[in-house]
């Protein structure tokens, strides 16, 4: 098996990664950082979320990374805070035995602008950042991205779906020409191959993790029959059923997630709603409750949950199926992050059985219907 010094990673990485309890390379990692230590060129990554993309690219910028230049070398975009956030952080512990400091920033909505300004001045080699906070900072004129040599996307498919498409285009127009371009995403919808095509090299290193498996094969899917009145009461069934395990529950709406979290609430579960109109400070509290394992179950609207990444959750549970087949994805892979193995419920409509198979056809997954 494969180590992460036989990849080319430097001695000084080594023992954070021992802390932190990852020895041994995943199957994005072993691939990937390889080529990436290379540098020089331009790569794309589809895996899915939970397979240890972070360092898979983290790796690799900060061992390129010229400490003893104060200019910003390598730029990491991301869909959400929260995002923004664990990179920065996972960053941060990788270096934690370098010989010289790294100096890492992240750039997001929902803190004050005029702060992370004043952060910038100081030495910033990465800036971790998600697409509209920094164009404020770009139309302020207050960061400069013309010495950056490496452009990471991560989790590009959901940026793009949150509608950050113009965002992203401006912020590659004003890095330079020579950088290297690194795209990791779980699928490649039509504006992601627009991106590559139009700010990737076609000599672009590719690699596919689970060619055949869309979703992580570590995920069982099920589905319950049901009827609108009774979906709260199935939903109630399957926690009572599992009083140990934790879980994301997926609604379409805020109303839906607010509804769903006042009736399980009043039956005494422990859940916290997370939603779009949620002030940044009630988000981030509910967030760090959920880590903790403070709360057993967050329930929430595809937008909010963005980003999520929370190990050892055992399931996640469609109150309604998505619109978009990538939303199940998405969704789905919240579990079984890590190898770890997991499942995805989805509570159906007896007139939504043909969603299922048209799902299970699209993604080459097998439903199989469950009763509680």
């Amino acid at each position: 098996m494969a180590t992460f010094k036989h990849l080319g990673v430097e001695q000084q990485f080594i023992p954070a990664l021992k802390e932190l309890g990852i020895k041994f390379p995943t199957e994005i990692q072993e691939k990937a950082i390889p080529v990436l230590l290379q540098s020089g060129t331009d790569f794309i990554g589809l895996a899915q979320t939970g397979t240890g993309k972070t360092a898979a690219f983290g790796l690799p910028v900060l061992q390129n990374i010229k400490p003893e230049s104060n200019h910003v070398q390598a730029l990491i975009l991301a869909p959400t805070r929260e995002l923004v956030q664990q990179i920065k952080k996972q960053l941060f512990k990788f270096t934690k035995y370098c010989d010289n400091k790294i100096f890492v920033e992240g750039v997001y909505g929902g803190e004050k602008i005029d702060v992370q300004i004043q952060n910038l001045r100081r030495t910033t080699h990465v800036i971790v950042a998600t697409p509209g906070r920094l164009n404020d900072l770009l139309d302020r004129k207050v960061i400069d991205l013309r010495k950056v040599n490496t452009v990471i996307l991560d989790e590009a498919d959901e940026m793009l779906s949150m509608g950050f498409k113009d965002e992203l285009t401006k912020i590659l127009d004003h890095t330079p020409r020579s950088k290297n371009t690194w795209l990791f995403s779980a699928t490649i919808p039509a504006g992601i191959k627009q991106i590559i095509d139009n700010y990737m090299s076609p000599k672009a290193v590719r690699v596919v993790i689970n060619k055949d498996e869309l979703v992580n094969a570590n995920i069982s899917h099920n589905y319950i029959t049901t009827t609108i009145e009774q979906k709260q009461h199935v939903i109630l069934d399957l926690l009572d059923a599992r009083p140990d395990d934790r879980g994301i529950i997926f609604c379409r709406t805020k109303a839906g997630t607010q509804s769903l979290t006042e009736f399980l609430k009043t039956e005494g579960c422990s859940v916290e709603a997370l939603e779009g109109d949620m002030q940044q400070r009630d988000r981030d509290k509910v967030m760090r409750a959920f880590k903790k394992g403070n709360i057993q179950v967050l329930i929430s609207t595809d937008v909010s949950a963005r980003g999520i990444d929370v190990n050892n959750l055992a399931f996640v549970l469609h109150h309604q199926l998505p619109e978009q087949i990538e939303y199940y994805t998405h969704r789905s892979g919240r579990t079984a992050r890590a190898g770890k193995t997991g499942q995805s419920i989805a509570l159906i409509l007896g007139s939504e059985l043909k969603r299922i198979h048209e799902i299970d056809k699209e993604l080459g997954i097998k439903f199989k219907e469950i009763s509680i």
